[in-house]
């Protein structure tokens, strides 16, 4: 094969995959996902049972999905989402996700964090009062005792 051919054949398959990418994000509604509004998170279907106790609680008129679900610094934020929204877009095209929907270790550190950020003198509070050494600290989560804070789907 020659320089040219390949050359070309390399700008075809970088077409295809451009073109795939772009009409995915039209059509998965992608830039949706840049903002905070809470109803995007409801764009696939097993998330509306989620968004619908969001709805419910007592989080509601105080924080968004992004809120407790992604850092709090710029680069962190947009990191996580780019993340979770390649895992999520695949998992959901493959059908491949557990039912119920469960948290992936990496985002219970980030809704923990998020916890804590919005409760700091709660928390320190409760650390602080106990004496906790590290290991302990790592051990007490929020939603061990608050599961049901934010949303709930039974």
């Amino acid at each position: 094969m020659t320089v040219r051919r390949l050359a070309i054949a390399v700008a075809v398959l970088l077409g295809i995959l451009i073109g795939i990418g772009a009409f995915t994000f039209v059509y998965a509604r992608g830039a949706s996902y840049l903002g905070n509004n809470p109803e995007t998170c409801a764009n696939c279907h097993i998330m509306r049972d989620h968004f619908s106790a969001w709805v419910k609680s007592s989080h509601k008129n105080v924080a968004t999905c992004n809120d407790c679900h992604a850092p709090h610094d710029l680069v962190g934020k947009y990191v996580v989402k780019a993340r979770n929204g390649f895992w999520h877009s695949f998992y959901f095209t493959t059908g491949n996700y557990p039912d119920p929907l469960r948290i992936t270790p990496k985002n219970q550190q980030v809704t923990e964090g998020a916890c804590r950020y919005c409760h700091t003198e709660i928390t320190e509070a409760i650390e602080h009062g106990t004496q906790m050494t590290g290991d302990d600290r790592d051990k007490l989560r929020c939603a061990r005792c608050h599961a049901n804070v934010g949303h709930w789907v039974r």
